[in-house]
């Protein structure tokens, strides 16, 4: 065998990469169990306390436990550190069908479309022909655009189009002389581009959501949308998510200088009810007496309230300022957090923009932002807020956001943005985002990566107002209740053109365009099909799934080796081989195991084990002929090439062909079918050739059956041909049948 060296060493350079890949699915099995455990746990707590709904707590504690530890290191790769949210991108995900989960079809509605683009035209013939279009897609499979084109000109040959459409088409090439076939054909390109938009959005969201490896198909020439969502457990939450509509908005915002006092008193506020809170529970916990009456429980309430009534603004300040020096002290981190906390709440969570001017003074920032918290604590700052936010002590017109994209500091640690929104006298934004009329990706003098935004007229004039009374105070660009950026505004800003920076990848900005655009156009998406595949329907189909390839497995390994001896134990070595490559593909590529991809992995060995059959027969044919073992497998090999090679390559164009027009499960199939295909080629003609070829290097005895296979179906003679008739007969039968 040629080039041995080179061929080993691809093998193991392989393996290594595939063992590096498969690494992260056993990293996030291990996490996803101590969260199981931690999630019992707590339920088990909550259920002895006399809480109702176990299952709902267990699933929100398991939930909150690996949101809280996605930007947590937890598997450390020699100079490499992979936080739990890097190792689940990296895993090995599991479908619809195997984990459980949502499967929803939406309709983006092309009739919505043309009808936002001619303006809601009230003209009887364009009513008449959407109407009459409506009625024909529903009995035919054609698009709408040309339906309602058709149903245009039968009813009056000599409407034009173009009056309907010229306001809105007027940067398009469209004049009041253009032809009906022009309007369509920028109508039909308006519309995909409605529909690509809307598939933008729905992307977006998902990706934003949270769901490992989410399925997301767009249906050509048909506006709808397949969507799979694995692993959800809140359909509620996925329908809002899927037909909302982005919603960009433009706010004036607070100097956090303007409302540090209020923070200030929210955070002593806090800690009075957790401290009076604590000294009730504590007084309960006194075994004499039994039970505590009014004026106790009061007056205890009293001297909680009463030990942090001094918490003053200046002390607070003083707080702030020490706090990096009680971390030093011989307190563990812990319990100086939890000491901190105690007097803190708020800002045990939330690092205010206070700063230290050169005089040594904590002042507070002239900027939006309010402080800064990790990702997995502004749910609990959240909850602290809304807390506040019923006693009133924040002003009725400010409103919080938290930045879209976390940014690191400190090291590898996350961190987002709380900025203030000051709302109009109406509980508004100061500008809706339905005065974009264009967006797209650019680059700004210093080539960084922006969106520039163009407004209608209206919004134009708006802007130029807002901008012109915000100098040098902040706008804040808000996408969905996300801040994307929230620039100081240095001079008043005609023209309606405008710009967002945010330290955007050339990707994000360019989806972040479209989303823009897609405010433009309204084309809502209508759930046409859903479907709840519940986890334990999905762990019954793992089991069964993962059950049917190990039996499938062990028998072909057992039968290899009782039919062919020793050179059957190579044939299953290289079969193991094989599924460890197959999975190692599967995990770089990023692809999702489904049930009908096992069912193509439990083909694919099948076939691996076939072209070992193929390879030993032609070597055992080669010994019978009196040729050496050593020339003999050589020979065999190279005779059977041809053979292998046929059967493997033309299954290989039918997955191909299955990968290009397939769609869900026959797609997933072909692709681990595929794989598989490749991986047994790899390791029938090399792998078991590397381990026969070092066999013979030792010298060591090579055998192709034992006492009971070895003249199997030799010197038999049957007369297939002769039984032909009888054979057609009984197969028509079974066809009829």
């Amino acid at each position: 065998m040629q080039n041995k060296g080179a061929i080993r060493t691809l093998a193991i350079i392989f393996g290594l990469i595939f063992l590096y890949q498969l690494s992260f699915t056993l990293v996030t099995k291990r996490v996803e169990k101590k969260a199981a455990k931690y999630a019992e746990a707590e339920a088990n707590k909550l259920a002895n306390a006399g809480e109702s709904g176990y299952n709902l707590i267990k699933d929100q504690k398991e939930t909150y436990y690996l949101d809280s530890i996605s930007n947590v290191n937890v598997y450390n790769l020699l100079v490499k550190k992979y936080t739990y949210r890097d190792a689940k991108e990296r895993e090995i995900n599991l479908g619809l069908d195997l984990k459980g989960g949502m499967n929803v079809t939406l309709e983006v509605s092309v009739k919505d479309i043309v009808n936002a683009l001619s303006g809601h035209s009230q003209d009887p013939v364009f009513l008449q022909a959407m109407q009459e279009a409506t009625i024909r897609q529903e009995k035919s499979e054609g698009d709408f655009v040309t339906l309602f084109g058709e149903a245009f000109n039968e009813i009056d040959p000599n409407a034009r189009l173009a009056s309907i459409f010229l306001y809105e088409f007027k940067d398009k090439g469209i004049t009041v002389n253009s032809t009906n076939s022009e309007v369509l054909k920028v109508l039909r390109t308006e519309s995909e581009d409605a529909i690509n938009r809307s598939y933008q959005i729905l992307r977006t969201r998902i990706d934003r959501f949270g769901v490992a490896q989410p399925n997301i198909q767009k249906m050509e020439n048909s506006g709808r949308i397949l969507v799979e969502l694995p692993g959800i457990k809140d359909p509620k939450r996925v329908r809002k998510l899927l037909q909302g509509t982005a919603q960009l908005e433009f706010w004036e915002t607070y100097k956090f200088s303007e409302i540090f006092r209020y923070f200030d008193e929210a955070n002593a506020e806090l800690a009075k009810t957790r401290k009076a809170q604590k000294a009730l529970e504590n007084t309960e916990t006194v075994e004499e007496p039994a039970v505590v009456e009014g004026e106790e429980i009061a007056q205890a309430e009293g001297e909680a309230l009463e030990a942090v009534a001094d918490s003053t603004e200046a002390n607070l300040l003083d707080q702030l300022a020490e706090n990096e020096e009680q971390a030093n002290d011989s307190l563990t981190e812990d319990e100086a957090f939890k000491q901190y906390y105690e007097n803190n709440p708020l800002y045990a969570y939330l690092h205010p923009s206070y700063y230290q001017n050169e005089a040594g003074q904590m002042m507070a920032a002239e900027t939006a932002c309010v402080g800064l918290a990790q990702v997995k604590d502004t749910a609990a700052i959240n909850k602290m807020l809304a807390e506040v936010r019923e006693k009133n002590i924040f002003p009725r017109n400010l409103k919080f956001a938290w930045t879209v994209k976390p940014e690191k500091r400190n090291g590898e640690t996350e961190f987002l943005e709380l900025v203030a929104l000051k709302m109009s006298r109406d509980n508004k934004c100061a500008l809706g985002g339905e005065v974009i009329t264009d967006a797209r990706q650019d680059y700004n003098q210093t080539n960084q990566v922006e969106v520039t935004m163009q407004m209608n007229s209206e919004g134009a004039k708006t802007w130029k107002r807002l901008t012109g009374e915000s100098i040098g105070k902040q706008i804040a660009i808000v996408l969905d209740d996300y801040v994307y950026s929230y620039p100081t505004v240095q001079n008043e800003i005609g023209g309606g053109r405008s710009s967002i920076t945010g330290n955007f990848t050339i990707e994000e900005a360019q989806d972040l365009a479209n989303i823009l655009k897609a405010g433009k156009l309204p084309a809502p998406a209508r759930i046409l099909e859903e479907q709840v595949v519940g986890p334990s329907l999905g762990k019954e189909a793992v089991q069964k799934g993962m059950w049917s390839m190990v039996f499938a497995f062990i028998l072909v390994l057992v039968y290899m080796v009782f039919f062919y001896n020793k050179a059957g134990f190579v044939a299953d070595i290289a079969l193991l081989v094989n599924v460890f490559f197959l999975f190692g593909v599967l995990a770089c590529l990023g692809s999702v195991l489904t049930l009908p991809g096992i069912a193509g992995i439990v083909l694919t060995l099948g076939m691996a084990v076939d072209s070992n059959v193929i390879i030993f027969e032609r070597i055992k044919e080669e010994i019978k002929a009196g040729k050496g073992i050593k020339l003999a497998i050589a020979d065999g090999y190279k005779n059977a090439y041809s053979a292998i090679i046929d059967g493997n390559v033309t299954t290989l164009i039918t997955g191909i062909v299955l990968i290009i027009l397939g769609t869900g499960p026959v797609h997933s199939f072909a692709v681990t079918l595929c794989i598989g295909i490749l991986t047994s080629l790899a390791t029938s003609i090399f792998i078991s050739r590397l381990i026969f070829e070092r066999m013979l290097d030792k010298e060591r005895e090579i055998t192709f059956s034992t006492n009971l296979t070895r003249d199997f179906l030799q010197n038999k003679h049957y007369d297939f041909i002769g039984i032909r008739k009888t054979s057609f007969i009984i197969c028509i039968c079974f066809l009829v049948v």
